[in-house]
């Protein structure tokens, strides 16, 4: 073993060993005050259930005992679900959108081939081996380019040319401050390892009492707020959460899982504070589910869902659909909610007029080898 491959083994695993976690986040002072966050709801998250569309008179025949009572009616065809409470206020603030019917190119029901294609941005599974938040980071100022993933690994979507770091909480205790004292002068004379515990302190410093994240919602958009604010942080997150997939009990295991949404970004809003004005969030998911319930109270792989765009920054108070309606001759393959927009065009537009960068180029860049359907969404960010 090489002297320098030796350094980067004691590396990994004094650093595994005297920390609660393993951050590899590079810090950097950034020149923009704008932040971008990428929620990926893994598992097929139902549109159909999360923004109901309470107008349409197929839905009491296709899922009466799946429609939540009580949300917030955002207008005369949708209503949000109950659960989201937080989300919801952020939509009366005109801070929150809602896109419709919206899917990848994808066209298939596999998990895998479907969250491969969401997050490279390619016209089908496993064509392209970057990501497109990745991609994304090659048109910013390097400075304002620092991302993170609250993951334990890379995730698809950031992975690519442009490094990136990744947090996870940890289940360890943690350590003793003595022994982190000793790893600290063990180091000390080395500049390679001494520059890697210095930023892995950095790290756990700025996450703080948050990094119970990992476990719940709340601390975990406490956590990202954190890693997204001051001069020397992050300024584009992923954030991965999982538990969409319904196939039974959908009612109660769906309504658990908004809620828990809701609580992370009622906190992340809450930890970034003014910054939340130059902020935006996207939620999106691989697929929809079916538009009939099943005969175990769920749903099951589906083609369009619903997508989300949060934050301050945002044009919102609005649900913006070309609806094809839920009768049985406008529904895909006659099971699912036919897809009416590309959820391709949408980030590529959101993102544009929030880093004010020309349309065309954002959606060439992230979406190399996908024609298009349509030209990018305009009017989703403030002016």
């Amino acid at each position: 073993m090489s002297t320098h491959t030796r350094r980067q083994f004691i590396a990994g695993s004094l650093l595994a060993a005297a920390s609660t976690s393993m951050p590899r986040l590079l810090l950097a002072a950034a020149d923009t005050a704008r932040r971008f966050v990428f929620i990926i709801q893994r598992g097929a998250a139902d549109g159909l259930a999360t923004i109901m569309p309470t107008g349409d008179p197929e839905l009491p025949r296709l899922r009466a005992a799946l429609i939540a009572e009580g949300g917030t009616r955002l207008d005369s065809m949708f209503t949000a679900h109950p659960a989201l409470v937080a989300i919801s206020d952020l939509y009366q603030q005109r801070e929150a959108l809602f896109a419709h019917a919206i899917a990848t190119p994808y066209r298939d029901r596999s998990h895998f081939d479907a969250q491969n294609v969401l997050e490279t941005g390619g016209p089908k599974p496993y064509h392209l081996n970057d990501g497109w938040l990745n991609r994304l980071l090659t048109l910013l100022p390097k400075s304002a380019a620092q991302a993170i993933a609250l993951s334990a690994t890379i995730p698809v979507a950031l992975r690519g040319a442009v490094e990136v770091g990744s947090y996870a909480p940890s289940n360890l205790p943690e350590a003793r401050e003595d022994l982190k004292s000793r790893v600290a002068m063990l180091y000390e004379s080395d500049p390679m390892l001494h520059e890697l515990w210095q930023q892995a302190q950095a790290t756990q410093a700025m996450a703080g009492d948050s990094a119970g994240g990992k476990r719940d919602p709340a601390a975990l958009g406490t956590l990202a707020a954190r890693m997204l604010g001051g001069d020397g942080s992050a300024r584009v997150a992923m954030i991965e959460t999982l538990g969409w997939d319904t196939h039974f009990g959908q009612a109660g295991r769906l309504a658990n899982e908004l809620k828990g949404l809701d609580a992370l970004i009622g906190a992340l809003r809450a930890g970034l504070g003014d910054q939340w004005r130059q902020t935006i969030v996207l939620v999106a998911t691989e697929f929809g589910r079916t538009a009939a319930a099943n005969g175990t109270g769920g749903t099951d792989h589906g083609t369009a869902s619903a997508a989300m765009l949060l934050g301050g920054a945002v044009q919102g108070g609005r649900v913006i659909a070309d609806w094809p309606g839920l009768a049985a001759n406008r529904l895909y393959e006659g099971r699912d909610l036919r897809a009416t927009m590309s959820l391709d065009s949408f980030i590529a537009g959101a993102l544009a007029e929030h880093y004010q960068l020309d349309a065309a180029r954002v959606a060439t860049r992230l979406f190399p080898q996908v024609p298009l359907p349509s030209a990018p969404v305009s009017g989703l960010i403030r002016a």
